[in-house]
C-alpha cells in the first residue's frame, strides 16, 4: 500500500456568526481541516481525532467521508462533539469562543506513514496532548513530522506551560508553521523573525511564518525567503491557515523531500524550490478565504 499522511488532532464544528448575525455551523477544526485539505489535493490520508456520535459528530463523519479522509482510531473518545463559535469581522477574520473536550483513543495499525501532522489544540491541550507527543515521538523514526502551531490563547492561555509544550512539539518536528499572531502570543517580548529563529534552532528543518495578507516566511537552515500573498475578495479566514499548512506537505511531497530517509533533503531545499513551495501554499489558502467555512480547494482549482 502507498504510504500516507497520518494527522492527528481535534475536529468540531465551526458556528459562524456572520456581521448580519446570522448563523452557519460547518464541519471543521484544524486537523480535520487539513485531512480533507490533504485529501482533496489526492493525498491518501488517515486521521486520528475525536468526536461525539450526536448530531454535530455525524456532521464531521459525513464531512470526512466525502473528502474521502479514513479514520485512524475510534473517533468516539469524548461525550460530545466540540464546536468553536466563530464572529466574522469586517475583514474576515474569525475570533472564535470554544466548547471543547480533548482525547485521542488508540490508533490502529496501520501502513507507516510518510508523514504525520498535528496541530493547534490537539498538539497542547492535555490529557489528548501527551498522547500525540508520544504518538509522534514514536513514529519520528519512519516519518517527517509537520506540526502547525495555530495557538489558541482563549482556550490554552499562552503562559509557560503551553510555551514548553509548543518547543516540545517542535523539538521532534522537522516542519512547523506558525502565525505572526502564534509567535506574538508565545513570545511577546521577541519579535516574529527571532522567535521564528528560536524554534528553528529546537531543530526543524524550517519554521514557515504566514503573515495573512503580507505573505509568508520561510525560516530554514539553508536561509530564507519570503512570498507575498495573493490578491483575493475575503469572505472569511476560518481553515486558511490549515489549508496553507496542508498545501506545504503537499508541494513538498510533489519534490520527493518527505519521509525520514528525506529528512537531510528537505534541510538542503534550495531557494528556487522554496519560493515554488510557498507559492503553492498562498495559491491554496487564497482559494480558501475567498469562500466561507474552512473549504480548501481541489487539485484543479490550483492549476486553473
Amino acid at each position: 500500500m502507498d504510504r500516507d499522511v497520518l494527522v492527528v488532532g481535534e475536529s468540531l464544528i465551526d458556528i459562524v456568526r456572520g456581521a448580519d448575525g446570522r448563523t452557519m455551523e460547518y464541519a471543521g477544526g484544524s486537523a480535520a481541516n487539513v485531512a480533507v485539505a490533504l485529501a482533496r489535493l489526492g493525498r491518501p490520508v488517515r486521521l486520528a481525532t475525536s468526536y461525539a456520535d450526536d448530531a454535530h459528530g455525524r456532521l464531521i463523519a459525513d464531512h470526512l467521508g466525502a473528502a474521502g479522509v479514513r479514520l485512524a482510531s475510534d473517533p468516539g473518545a469524548v461525550t460530545r462533539t466540540s464546536t468553536a463559535l466563530a464572529t466574522i469581522g469586517a475583514d474576515g477574520a474569525a475570533h472564535y469562543d470554544f466548547d471543547l473536550e480533548w482525547r485521542l483513543n488508540p490508533v490502529a495499525d496501520g501502513p507507516a506513514p510518510l508523514v504525520v501532522h498535528t496541530c493547534s489544540l490537539g498538539a497542547v491541550l492535555p490529557p489528548g496532548a501527551d498522547d500525540v507527543l508520544a504518538l509522534l515521538a514514536a513514529l519520528r523514526e519512519g516519518a517527517t513530522i509537520s506540526y502547525d502551531v495555530n495557538a489558541r490563547p482563549a482556550i490554552t492561555g499562552t503562559g509557560t506551560d503551553v510555551r514548553d509544550r509548543v518547543e516540545r512539539m517542535v523539538a521532534i518536528s522537522d516542519l512547523v508553521k506558525a502565525s505572526d499572531e502564534d509567535l506574538g502570543a508565545l513570545y511577546p517580548d521577541v519579535d516574529t523573525l527571532m522567535a521564528a529563529r528560536h524554534l528553528l534552532a529546537l531543530g526543524p528543518a524550517a519554521v514557515v511564518v504566514t503573515r495573512g495578507a503580507e505573505g509568508a516566511t520561510w525560516v530554514g537552515v539553508g536561509g530564507e525567503a519570503e512570498v507575498a500573498s495573493l490578491p483575493v475578495v475575503v469572505a472569511d479566514t476560518i481553515g486558511a491557515g490549515d489549508t496553507f499548512g496542508a498545501a506545504l506537505v503537499d508541494a513538498l511531497w510533489e519534490r520527493d523531500r518527505l519521509g525520514a530517509d528525506r529528512r537531510e533533503a528537505l534541510r538542503a531545499l534550495p531557494t528556487a524550490e522554496v519560493a515554488d513551495v510557498l507559492a503553492h501554499a498562498a495559491r491554496a489558502a487564497a482559494i480558501t478565504v475567498s469562500r466561507p467555512g474552512a473549504d480548501p480547494p481541489y487539485r484543479h482549482e490550483l492549476s486553473e
